[in-house]
């Protein structure tokens, strides 16, 4: 089955989109990776209102993305912090090619505002195409596609 033959209904990358594309969901997973996970630390940071931050923070738990973590501080109601799940924390390469990608055509002009290093060595990190064999690939040209296991075929209704 070719691609232009494949329904795209049951696409991952279409399905990810559904949670990862809504406004506000990446720069609020940024604001958690570095570590501002209350609630009003993210508003105040991002400039988002309220009612669009509980909103979309209450997707990230329901989908699992974030987990709510209850603190209390001396005398006042409970809050929740809000922490990367496992799935959260595997989103976490997407964030890492946007910022590789806006580093080289969008950062400013003496270079990019932050600098993601490898705590062990300290060494700026990013991503590469690399197959489960091991080899390093220069970009999309040297990749294929074929149906995986769940390919359906398109059905064109008439």
């Amino acid at each position: 089955m070719e691609y232009i033959d494949q329904d795209p209904s049951n696409c991952s990358v279409g399905r990810s989109l559904e949670i990862l594309a809504q406004p506000w969901v990446l720069l609020i997973l940024r604001e958690i990776l570095r570590g501002v996970d209350r609630f009003s630390d993210i508003q105040r940071r991002l400039g988002v209102s309220r009612s669009v931050l509980a909103d979309r923070l209450d997707l990230l738990v329901a989908k699992g993305v974030l987990a709510k973590v209850p603190y209390q501080e001396s005398a006042q109601r409970r809050h929740y912090s809000y922490a990367l799940t496992e799935m959260g924390k595997d989103a976490m390469p997407v964030l890492t090619a946007l910022r590789q990608w806006g580093d080289k055509y969008f950062a400013d002009p003496e270079g990019p505002a932050v600098i993601t290093a490898h705590a062990g060595c300290g060494h700026p990190v990013s991503l590469a195409y690399v197959c489960d064999a091991g080899h390093r690939l220069s970009g999309p040209d040297e990749t294929l596609r074929r149906p995986g296991p769940s390919a359906r075929p398109l059905t064109l209704a008439s």
